[in-house]
């Protein structure tokens, strides 16, 4: 049915009467008045017009007794949610028959005629009817609309996904051997301070940058306030140092001065350490983006009442008045005429937000407008001191050592296949290497060794593969299976599951993570 011959039968008037007289009379005192109709000998052929599609239903009194009455109000209960067909009631003696109440009752949307009627009452009853209805079309149209859009943004959140989940996938990829070659720095340096202080700068770094590599799989949680914080108490002042020296290569970059304000007494806040880091991390490097080169920052910290208030302002291009209150929406940006631009996609201060009120906390921005600078000033909750004690320390990376065992690593990156190699044989593994999948399966069954770390992402035959065809090989049987992908969605874990794996770690390894999963089977595999 092409959409002009829809929109035709979507306009007819159907015509229910009991004798063969009144339906010709009838439609042809409607096609006088430009009104097409269509003449129902039985309730059977109203209620297939009904699901085709009709402007209003036309029906006498006498054409709907007992069943026939049931027959009809079941069609148009039928009716699609968008529809609420009007049906015009010929009746002899209006409300008071038997029929008529019983049609009150039935049909949700029923006008009533005495008749006689005279032909300009009954012509502008069906006109209003069909002008109700023609309504009901535009509500059709709008959801149908509203759906086509529903499926747009499903397939954009789909192809979304995917991106992101690519995306994090490669940067996994050359975040693990950055670890990995930490780690080895860690165990060779001979405890050298200057050293163990690079170390620590280049962890903190690399732990950041993992952890955003998380959210970019799940985006929606951000904006949802869906992030998990790794809640704990943590000193304002270290904070302040970590945000700092995350953002000190763009501040450097731009000549920007930055002064810096702490209090002498010790600030603690119960929080997430890497996210009350990116609040202000976030802040300075909005400062720096929105301010001509050589500006000035002030970044100060104040205790006030039972809170602590971090204020970052600066001497940029400012904020309009009418922009104050929007700063903090999704992709909301000045204007980019009247501003320094460094880029941005608009989200750093909405993130900024949703982290201060997952930490109990406030955030405000000020400002005289335009070229007058601008401050946001962040406050956050200040603990008691009986919640103040930290947690133990994670032990040093050189007191971490592992069972003696034998491991395959398997990875076509050949950078963070060489890099873990040298890591576990630091903490006392036998290790041997490979860059594909047929030759991981060559050396297994030479090597026989008790773990192996499988990359999921190889081409030719991927780590599902090389898992599958290992579990189908009797002697191969005892081999625990690790899966070391950055590939790390629900369904990235499903399959890995299916495919025999024993576990799903993310790239990069964790060093106290891998001493957890040797640790639970050192006790049963035999050493080398």
């Amino acid at each position: 049915m092409t959409d002009t011959s829809a929109n035709y039968y979507s306009q007819r008037v159907a015509i229910l009467t009991p004798t063969g007289r009144d339906g010709p009379l009838t439609a042809a005192l409607l096609d006088e008045g430009n009104i097409d109709s269509v003449i129902c000998p039985d309730i059977a052929s109203a209620s297939r017009l009904i699901e085709e599609g009709v402007g209003c239903l036309l029906v006498a009194e006498e054409a709907v007794f007992n069943s026939e009455m049931t027959a009809l109000a079941m069609a148009l209960a039928h009716q699609p949610p968008w529809s609420d067909l009007p049906v015009l009631l010929l009746t002899r003696y209006g409300a008071d028959s038997v029929t008529v109440g019983l049609a009150l009752q039935s049909f949700s949307n029923v006008t009533l005629l005495e008749r006689p009627v005279r032909p300009p009452t009954l012509l502008s009853a069906i006109r209003a009817a069909l002008k109700a209805r023609e309504r009901q079309y535009q509500v059709r149209a709008y959801l149908a609309e509203h759906a086509r859009t529903e499926d747009v943004l499903r397939e954009n959140d789909r192809r979304k996904d995917e991106f992101i989940a690519t995306l994090a996938h490669e940067l996994r990829n050359p975040l693990a051997p950055i670890r990995n070659s930490l780690h080895i720095l860690r165990l060779t340096n001979g405890g050298d301070p200057a050293s163990e202080q690079v170390c620590d700068m280049i962890e903190r770094q690399v732990g950041h940058l993992v952890r955003l590599v998380d959210d970019l799989l799940e985006v929606s949680r951000i904006t949802r306030g869906k992030v998990e914080l790794r809640m704990e108490p943590v000193e304002i002042a270290g904070v302040i140092r970590s945000a700092v020296e995350a953002s000190r290569p763009l501040i450097d970059a731009c000549d920007h001065q930055l002064a810096i304000s702490l209090p002498s007494e010790s600030l603690t806040v119960q929080g997430d350490p890497v996210r009350l880091s990116q609040i202000f991390a976030n802040l300075l490097n909005n400062a720096s983006k929105y301010m001509h080169h050589g500006g000035q920052i002030w970044l100060s910290v104040r205790h006030v009442d039972d809170d602590v208030l971090i204020s970052v302002r600066d001497t940029g291009v400012g904020i309009e008045p009418e922009m104050l209150d929007h700063v903090f929406k999704m992709f909301a940006q000045v204007d980019r005429s009247k501003r320094q631009a460094q880029g941005g996609l608009g989200i750093g201060l909405t993130l900024v937000q949703s982290l201060v009120e997952m930490h109990g906390g406030e955030v405000e921005a000020r400002s005289d407008g335009l070229d007058q600078g601008s401050e946001f000033i962040v406050r956050l909750p200040l603990i008691k001191e009986t919640q103040r004690a930290k947690p133990p320390p994670p032990p040093a990376i050189r007191d971490v050592r592992m069972p003696k065992l034998k491991v395959l690593v398997v990875d076509d990156n050949r950078d963070a296949a060489t890099t873990l190699s040298m890591l576990l044989q630091l903490l006392g593994c036998d290790v041997l290497t490979a860059n594909d999948g047929p030759s991981a399966l060559q050396t297994l069954k030479a090597y026989r060794p008790a773990v192996a770390f499988l990359d999921i992402g190889m081409p030719g035959m991927d780590g599902y593969e090389v898992a599958r065809r290992i579990r189908l090989i009797p002697e191969l049987q005892s081999i625990m299976l690790v899966a070391l992908t950055g590939w790390g969605q629900q369904e990235d874990r499903r399959l890995s599951s299916e495919s025999g794996f024993d576990h799903h770690m993310l790239k990069p390894a964790d060093i106290t993570t891998l001493k957890t999963l040797f640790t639970s089977i050192g006790a049963s595999t035999p050493s080398s």
